[in-house]
């Protein structure tokens, strides 16, 4: 295989479980910002209603980042075929579910709500896709 064959860096084993873990850090980090913001001063700039809607996306948010390091270590002591699109569907999840919560809450605009069911499941995809590595775990076909 020549070097114009071979997949850019970033698509490399070690490229995606490095954003893999990337992203899970700065998704908890994230998280836990918001999380701390919404329960200590965003009272006096944001509704009950929109406070409902960070809190449910930080605690999807924080949930799933925890899942995505789980992925994440996985990949690397025991790699399987269905970790990367669990690890990309719980990425897309959290970008879409919390962000469009985030969204909703911070501008009113009610189209962010379209995203929310896609960003779960998203969530739900990657949840299967764990299931189903664990069921197929060194089965070969």
């Amino acid at each position: 295989m020549t070097s114009s064959d071979e997949p850019p860096a970033w698509l490399s084993r070690d490229g995606i479980l490095r954003a893999t873990l990337a992203f899970a850090g700065l998704s908890g980090l994230a998280a836990i910002g918001l999380g701390a913001w919404s329960a200590h001063g965003a009272r006096q700039v944001l509704s009950p209603q929109a406070l409902e809607w960070v809190h449910t996306g930080v605690q999807y948010q924080a949930w799933h980042s925890i899942a995505l390091l789980g992925v994440g270590i996985l990949m690397a002591v025991r790699p399987g075929r269905f970790l990367t699109p669990a690890a990309a569907a719980f990425a897309l999840g959290i970008l879409l579910f919390s962000g469009s919560l985030y969204g909703l809450a911070f501008t009113g605009l009610r189209a962010f709500a379209y995203a929310t069911p896609i960003g779960g499941i998203a969530m739900l995809a990657g949840w299967l896709l764990i299931a189903i590595y664990a069921l197929t775990f060194g089965r070969r076909f």
